[in-house]
């Protein structure tokens, strides 16, 4: 099965297999490295997150994006979130 892309005004989006919500939620972190391993549950967030692969228009640059329902936990994983 094919996955759906999704295309805001900001990035071209790839949704993850493994999210088990496929929202772009209000709050969104831009993670340069698109080849970085992200293991969401790892992070123990509060609210619903998604993660996509992401093609970042105004510039070009491929990497993920990681969006979130709550502002606290994109500020949790953008503290705790180190690229391997």
């Amino acid at each position: 099965m094919a996955l759906q892309t999704i295309t805001t005004a900001d990035y071209t989006l790839y949704p993850s297999p493994r999210n088990t919500h496929r929202v772009v939620f209000e709050f969104q972190t831009f993670v340069p490295q698109p080849y970085a391993l992200i293991d969401l549950p790892s992070f123990e967030l509060a609210g619903r997150c998604s993660l996509f692969s992401a093609h970042r228009r105004a510039d070009g640059k491929m990497g993920q994006l990681v969006t979130f329902e709550l502002e606290a936990d994109q500020q949790r994983f953008e503290r705790l979130f180190v690229p391997d």
